[in-house]
Formats: C-alpha cells, structure tokens, sequence
C-alpha cells in the first residue's frame, strides 16, 4: 500500500528536508533503540556481566527490525518496546537474554529521544545560521536605501530598507542564542532504572558506583551527558525548553513573512517574495501573484506555539516519579516541531535570498509621503531662530491637512510647496531651506550604521554545535 492510500501527516513527505524525516522514521527509532541496547551490553560485558559471544550475536542482529513483526508482538504486550525487545532476542537467541540487563523502558526510550532531538537541533540551528548569513548580506546590500517607514500601517517617518531588514535579523540572532543554549541543556536522563535512582544496575555490579562508569560509556556512544539526578524519564521541562524556543523563531519568521506580505500588496508595492515563470496564482484569476512562499511561514509557524503549550502541560502534569499521559502526545509533538522549523527557515531562505525590490516604488511612496516626516525638523528649526512653537504647530497642521485631502483626490503632494508659502515659517526660515529640512534622506539618524553592525554580528557567528549521526 503506497503513502498516498492512508492519511500521512504532511511532515512526512511534504515539509521539512528528507534527512529529518528519515531520522524520526519508525525504523530509525528501532534501530537507536536497539543500538543502545547494544551499547548497555558492550558496557556489561566490561564488568562480566555479558560475554563476548553473547554481544556479537547482540550485533549480528541490531540491525534486523521487522516493524510489522514487532506490532504483531504489541498486539499481545500493549507496549511497544518491549515488542521490539522480544522480537531482537528470538532473532539473536545467543544474546538476547541478556539484553536490557537493569534497565527499564524509558532508559532506552529517553535515550534515543533526547538523541534525536539534539540531532535534528544541530542541523536546524546550522539553518538558522545560513539565513542569518544571506540576511547579513542583504542588509549591506541595502543599508543606504531610504525607505519610507509605517507605524499603525500608515505612513511614518523613514527607515532604511537595511534597517528594516536588520530588525528581523536582530530578532533571529536572539532565537539562534536561544537554541544553543538549548542544545547545550538538553541532556539525557542516563541509564537509572524505574524511578532514577540506579539501584538496579547497582545491585547488578556489587560495586558502588560502577553504574554511573556504565552510564556514560553507553551516553558516549551517542555523543551525550546524562543531568545529574533523574526520575524514570528526563524531565519533560527540557521538552517545554526546546518547543518554546522553537515557538519563538517561528514569532520572527512568521513576522518577516507578514511584513513582506504586506509590502508586496500593491498600495506598497515595495518588496516582494520570488515568483516563478510559470507559477500560478489563482486557478480562477490569471492575474494574480500570491504571495504563498510568505503565506506558508505564517501558517506553519502557528503551529509552533501549539506544540509548546502541550509540552507544557506535559511538564506540568507529570506527576511524581512518572506518568504515561504524556507519551501519545510526544511521538507527534517532537518530530512536528522539529520539521516544522525545518521548512520554516527553508522557505525563509528562499524569501531572503530572492527578494524583489522595487527601488522606483520606494522611491515614490517617499515622494508621496516622506515630506510629512520632515515637518518635525522644519518646525524646530523655526522655533530654534524665534518662532512661536504653537503658532508654527498650528500653522502646519493646517498645511498637512491640505496636503492630506490632496493625495485624497489622487494629486501630488503639495506639502512643500505649502510650507515653502507659509508666512509662520517663511519670516525665520528661508525657503529653500524649509525644502532640504523637508527631504526624507536626512531623516534617517544612525540607521545604516546600526544596520550595518548587525550585520557584523552575523558574519561573527560561530557555526552551531553539532550532535555526531550515530550509525546502526
């Protein structure tokens, strides 16, 4: 039966890179348990515990997981892994009793969890990081670039496009901070038994202490630390820790996408996501060019927040030493989130990478609009050489209301030419002057400068930290 004959989540095939779906793949889980397994029973066999004989037959077989097999097995023992266990001790009958010697489920379980989360954070972060980069390099790009800036969704005065740019890039070098600290906090439970304290495996070795040497051969093998104390699960605040972090790029992925949404609209006209040659818009309107690459940020990156409320009550509820009611939720919550913010920063890539600017568009809405921003500066400028400030308030209202009920009519701004007729002004403030004083590219302050060290602090980044594949 193809993918395509049952429901499928869109994560599956439809977003996020290949390399991710495959590691939360049901096989792959299998196989990570089993190669844990293994790697308990290579730190056993140091202590006597297994033989040598009995590991290679563990080894001969890690690899033969046989998924309907093993559910033919769950339909009797309702649980999972332990079909899966008694499934790779029929298949390596040599070594398979003395497979998950001390341990309990989510020893093994937590382990490949915690693994594959820190896995997919490496290479998610590392994405972050290219974005960033390609960011940056716009931002150079455009540090100079006047642009008209909007607040409430009106005209404002103006920003550079640099700026502007580096404003989103700010916000994504806080998440990408953000996300190491994570990955540097994102440790495994260990191997500890039913409840965290390692009685088990201490009774096993008649040696105080020699459980936490095994701990950490067999964390090492997966390139990981276990936190110091534990109960039969890793805490699931770490869950809460990752989610919400990832929650929080969506926020300024999805922010970027609207705000370009908004300056692709045609009353803007400013900026706009690539749009392929033979792209469609709209099956009834030939016409129409969909900002969709934007569209689907937006939409995705909603999801984000959701998966991280559930972490929440996860963490929240999971009462003494364990409970189960967190495990259906877990095995969609994880992957999802960790793929959704893989193609999130996919198609922010492409965004970045190939956006269309419309000099000629900013150029006019500043045309248009930009002369508003200077009658602050125009204002106090008369008042600095004598002028009554409420006089020259009043007189300029006066003059930008005109002007508004002009652009009402579809005429040009009349604004300067208003001012440069008004009396209040004209008697401390030479014309001429009232024009330079009104033209938008000297109302910018330290914008590009501010944009351009941003971009700086990007090109500086270090790569992020890298969780080792582990082979199977």
């Amino acid at each position: 039966m193809s993918t395509y004959d049952v429901y499928a989540s869109p994560f599956s095939w439809r977003y996020g890179r290949q390399e991710l779906r495959a590691l939360f793949s049901e096989r792959r889980r299998r196989l990570l348990w089993r190669a844990v397994w293994v790697a308990l029973a290579e730190a056993q066999m140091q202590v006597g515990l297994v033989s040598q004989q009995e590991l290679d037959d563990l080894r001969a077989h890690a690899r033969d997981v046989d998924v309907e097999a093993a559910n033919a097995i769950e339909q009797e023992t309702h649980h999972d892994l332990v079909a899966e266990l008694r499934l790779f001790a029929r298949q390596a009958p040599l070594g398979g009793p003395r497979l998950h010697l001390g341990a309990t489920s989510y020893d093994i379980e937590d382990t490949v969890e915690i693994y594959r989360a820190r896995r997919a954070l490496s290479l998610i972060g590392e994405s972050l990081r290219r974005v960033l980069r390609r960011f940056a390099e716009r931002i150079g790009e455009h540090a100079d670039l006047v642009c008209l800036g909007f607040t409430h969704l009106q005209p404002a005065e103006p920003t550079t496009l640099g700026y502007r740019l580096a404003v989103y890039a700010q916000d994504l070098l806080l998440d990408y901070e953000h996300l190491r600290f994570v990955f540097e906090h994102l440790r495994a439970k260990g191997l500890r038994g039913a409840v965290g304290t390692s009685a088990s495996f201490e009774a096993l070795m008649h040696r105080n202490g020699a459980s936490e040497e095994m701990e950490r051969r067999v964390l090492s093998r997966f390139g990981l630390e276990a936190r110091d104390v534990s109960t039969q699960i890793y805490s699931r605040s770490l869950d809460y820790l990752l989610l919400s972090s990832l929650a929080g790029l969506g926020a300024s992925l999805s922010k970027f996408a609207a705000d370009i949404r908004i300056l692709s609209a045609p009353p803007f006209g400013e900026a706009a996501e690539p749009f392929g040659e033979n792209q469609v818009g709209s099956s009834a309107m030939p016409f129409k060019r969909n900002p969709i690459l934007c569209e689907r940020i937006d939409s995705l990156a909603r999801l984000l927040p959701a998966y991280a409320n559930v972490a929440w009550q996860n963490a929240a509820t999971n009462y003494l030493e364990r409970t189960l009611d967190d495990s259906a939720n877990r095995r969609t919550i994880l992957p999802e989130a960790l793929l959704c913010s893989d193609e999130l920063l996919s198609l922010a890539y492409r965004v970045v990478d190939e956006l269309r600017i419309d000099e000629r568009r900013i150029s006019q809405n500043l045309r248009t609009y930009g002369v508003f921003a200077g009658t602050e500066a125009v204002m106090m400028e008369a008042a600095r050489l004598g002028g009554d400030r409420g006089r020259l308030h009043g007189a300029m209202r006066n003059a930008a209301m005109t002007a508004w009920a002009a652009l009402g009519r579809g005429d040009e701004n009349p604004l300067a030419t208003l001012l440069a007729e008004e009396p209040e002004l004209t008697r401390h403030i030479d014309p001429a002057e009232i024009r330079r004083l009104l033209d938008p590219s000297h109302h910018v302050g330290t914008a590009p400068e501010r944009a351009r060290r941003v971009a700086e602090r990007i090109k500086a980044l270090g790569a992020f930290p890298v969780q080792a594949e582990v082979t199977t």
